[in-house]
């Protein structure tokens, strides 16, 4: 017999609960199951669609995930699910029982154009990431096999990843022209073969969780508030569009200045300069009349 513990992690989805093993459960390979016929080369993963509050299951590395339908909360539950999962593998439950049955997702990967010409947006059908990162090199990227991945092409200088696409920003050697489409392939491959985006670790980083981000929030002044909510509801969507971010950074009541963090495609984009005292500062002037004479950018 075993000795497989199991303990629950929260993630940035409160729907979604990871049961973490002392031990590795699949070959660096991950596996999504949205229905019980769907999980027919996983035993545990049917047996855990049994369970009635049980949505979709997520098998990778050495966790299993369980996404929850609303009829239950997590606390009344996941001591109940962890345990069974322990006792299952303890007992020899197989895990996966045809590696070759990975699930293929179809997906489709399309090349957007932004305002900044050195940097190009692709956009997937899927879900890649549940917050956003900005990779400046190889080095940064350790934790994601995807951007290491991409950064093997000799054109790519950086990298920003958000929910559903990622913006790459080139080299002057190279010309859009003569290397989308190759890494539109690329993209759309690896993507379509469920390998690894980010590892787990890095993707449910803490310092991303809602519960950091709002204790954040409630030490900054109310005009920093009042700031951070017009970035988040008025121009964060804009931004994403383009295939970049803009992040608060400070504001000093003295000067009434605004610092703001530009990244992916806003970082380093020539028009970001006009968006930025025709747009932002524009906005934030009428919108907080009097409390803001400026706002200036930090390229991420």
């Amino acid at each position: 017999m075993k000795n497989v513990k199991i303990s629950i992690k929260n993630t940035s989805n409160p729907t979604i609960l990871k049961f973490e093993a002392n031990t590795f459960l699949t070959q660096h390979e991950s596996y999504e199951f949205n229905t019980i016929d769907e999980a027919t080369p996983s035993p545990i993963a049917q047996q855990l669609f049994y369970l009635p509050f049980v949505k979709k299951v997520y098998i990778s590395g050495n966790f299993i995930a369980v996404e929850r339908f609303n009829i239950v909360e997590w606390q009344d539950v996941q001591n109940e699910v962890a345990e069974q999962i322990e006792t299952y593998i303890n007992n020899n439950g197989v895990i996966i029982t045809d590696s070759s049955a990975k699930k293929k997702v179809p997906v489709t990967v399309y090349a957007e154009s932004t305002p900044n010409p050195s940097v190009i947006k692709f956009v997937a059908n899927k879900k890649l990431v549940n917050n956003y990162h900005e990779f400046k090199s190889i080095d940064e990227a350790k934790n994601s096999p995807f951007v290491s991945e991409l950064f093997h092409f000799p054109f790519v200088k950086s990298v920003f990843l958000d929910e559903n696409f990622v913006s790459i920003t080139k080299y002057d050697i190279a010309d859009w022209n003569e290397i989308t489409m190759e890494l539109r392939e690329f993209i759309r491959n690896y993507i379509e073969n469920s390998k690894e985006i980010l590892k787990v670790d890095q993707q449910l980083s803490a310092e991303k969780s809602n519960e950091i981000l709002d204790t954040k929030f409630e030490a900054h002044d109310d005009v920093s508030k009042e700031i951070i909510n017009i970035l988040e509801e008025y121009i964060k969507p804009a931004v994403a569009s383009d295939g970049g971010n803009i992040e608060f950074q400070s504001y000093n009541a003295d000067s009434k200045t605004v610092k703001v963090i530009l990244q992916g495609a806003c970082s380093g984009c020539p028009s970001s300069t006009f968006t930025l005292k025709n747009g932002i500062e524009n906005m934030l002037k009428e919108m907080l009349n009097g409390k803001v004479n400026t706002v200036e950018a930090v390229n991420g």
